[in-house]
Order: C-alpha cells, then structure tokens, then sequence
C-alpha cells in the first residue's frame, strides 16, 4: 500500500495554552469536504478540550468521531490508549478521510511519531504532517524557560552544561519535529513580539521551516492537511533532547484538580488564578466554575497570569454544579495547600 493510500494524520503540538483546542475546532468546522476524526490527550483528567470539540462537532465530524485520552501521555500508553484508539476511528462507518491528534501541552512529539511504527497499523496510516502551535508573546517572552538570562549565564560560564530547564526543552523538541510553525496570538504579541519569536524559532529549528502567523485559530486548510510528510520516515531531520532513550518521563511536571463550591463573582476567580501564576509560578489552569445565579457553565482557560473566561454551554438538568480547575505546573511548584489557599472562598480563606 502506498503512502497516499494510507489513512492520513496529522500531530498538532505546542506549548501549554498555544492555541491547539482552537486550531483543532477552526478545522472541524471547516473541514474542506474531509470527514475528520480527533484523538484529544489531556493532562489531567478534567476533560475540557474534548468537551469544547464535542460541543461544536458538525456532521463532517460528528461527536463518535472525537475521542480523548486522559490516561497519561499518548506515547507512553501506546499498546492500552493509543493504538486501541487509533483502530476503532480507523473502524468507523464511514472512516474518516484524515485523523487530528491533539497532544497535550506536554508531550514529546518524536516518541508519538515512533508510536505509529506499530505493527498492528503502520501499514494503514501516515503522518501527513506535524504542525507545532508556539504562543508568539510568549516565545518572545522567553517563558519556555525559568529564567533565560541565568540559563544562559550558565551555559557560557561551564562547558559541561548543554541542557536548558524542561520547559525549553519541550519548546525546543516540539519546533524540531514540526514540518511547520503556526505563530499564535501575534496581536498580543505586537510586530516586535512577533519579529522576536520569528527569530526563536529560527534559531532552534533544525531545518528552515515554514512560520504561518495564526489569529483565534483561523488558517487556510488547505496550508496545514495535506502536507504529505511522511513523518514518520524522517526521524532523522527531527533532532530530539531524547534521542537515544527508550523511554522518557514526564515527572518535571504535575497536576491537581482542585474543587470548589458555586462562585459568587467570576472576576474574583480570575483574580486568584492570576495570583497563581505570580505567587506559586502556576503555568496552566483549565476548566469550569458554577457562577451562582447563572444558569451556564463559565469555561476558564489561563496561560500563567493571562486568563480567559466566557460562558460555554448551560448546566445539564441533573448535573452537578461544582467547579473543577486543573491545575499544572513543574514539579516542585505544585504545592498543593497552597494553591488551595488562594482559591479558597473568602469564608474558607478567613478560617
């Protein structure tokens, strides 16, 4: 069977909070007559992205098509998750013309890329392309790293030190294995913003690689499926900090969900998700919140101290409206009394 014979997959990667869930959507809704499928790994069991997709799922994607795997990173439970996932999409009457992998913000992409040399379907699908999402205000703040000047201090002043924190090295892996680098937010971001994280990214890719500037998730179809990559015969062009290993874990970084009762003021929640990132260095916090006499569920979304909210979809008759915020961050910053103490209502917080 030739490659274009094959099933078509595209990986889509990037740094926590880069825009995949909202690339991944623009795309279900504007499929170019492709009958799509979507595996979405999140971190943490708090299924939010593939709950947003399931709420906008067309009938060129419709909701059977939309799968998530919330059990650990995707290439880590290949054999229990993932190829089990893969084949049942695969199985679907009628089967999809493309499948969309959504990685969560911390996966390695070239570990997922070696997945698809499995025996059971590596004869059946192709990768037709890896798309890396880089949030350009970031890139150019240099968040992938703790502290950047004192990395690089280090780096110049002792020759034996040739890795950067965690976070830089899954930027760095996630633009390595790209074939091409959709720039997110560049509003945000402004000219100079934007000109910087061009400039980043450059200098970490490997190879010269396409940088598409992307707002709200909004790109021509047409410029990222259909790519005809092949990823997975080009390991090689597609350097990785863990090359070598047989394996690679995800220890540098740690979740908790947190529960909260109804909220009585939704600006006072976003407050003390602000104060997460800039108290405790909380990186993501994702989920939902009961808003006392709102008869919608209020969807949070924060990148660090950035946090977005909006009213998604009204509570369920019979569901329970309880909040529930995931919470990640590196390891050593995930302190969970804490966090609990900043998120606390006021009564609790007074006790």
């Amino acid at each position: 069977m030739s490659t274009l014979e094959k099933l078509p997959v595209t990986v889509i990667t990037g740094f926590l909070g880069s825009g995949k869930t909202t690339l991944v959507k623009h795309l279900m809704q504007n499929p170019q007559g492709k009958r799509l499928a979507v595996v979405v790994n999140e971190f943490g069991d708090v299924g939010v992205d593939g709950d947003i997709l399931k709420s906008c799922a067309i009938p060129d994607c419709p909701a059977e098509n939309i799968m998530e795997l919330a059990n650990g990173c995707i290439c880590c439970t290949v054999a229990d998750d993932f190829i089990p996932t893969i084949e049942a999409l695969m199985a679907l009457e009628p089967r999809p013309d493309h499948i969309l992998i959504e990685t969560s913000g911390l996966a390695l992409p070239k570990p997922l890329l070696k997945a698809f040399d499995w025996p059971d379907i590596r004869s059946r699908i192709t990768v037709d392309g890896v798309i890396a999402l880089a949030d350009a205000e970031a890139v150019a703040a240099g968040r992938f790293a703790t502290d950047v000047a004192a990395v690089d201090a280090q780096r110049l002043a002792d020759d034996s030190i040739d890795h950067e924190t965690p976070l830089s090295e899954v930027f760095e892996d996630q633009i390595s294995c790209a074939d091409i680098i959709l720039l997110t937010k560049p509003d945000l971001a402004g000219p100079e913003g934007v000109a910087k994280a061009k400039a980043v990214i450059a200098a970490e890719a490997p190879r010269p690689l396409p940088v598409v500037e992307v707002a709200e998730g909004v790109v021509d179809v047409r410029v990222v499926l259909g790519l005809e990559a092949a990823a997975e015969d080009d390991m090689d062009a597609r350097p990785s900090h863990h090359d070598g290993h047989h394996d690679h874990e995800h220890d540098d970084f740690d979740s908790i969900i947190i529960e909260l009762p109804e909220q009585s003021d939704p600006l006072d929640l976003v407050t003390k998700i602000e104060r997460l990132a800039t108290d405790l260095n909380i990186l993501r916090v994702k989920g939902y919140a009961a808003v006392q006499g709102k008869p919608m569920r209020l969807l949070v979304q924060a990148v660090g101290a950035r946090v977005r909210h909006q009213y998604d979809r009204p509570w369920q008759p019979g569901e329970d409206r309880r909040s529930r915020l995931v919470v990640i961050a590196e390891h050593d910053d995930i302190k969970e009394a804490e966090i609990r103490a900043i998120l606390a209502p006021v009564s609790e917080a007074a006790e």
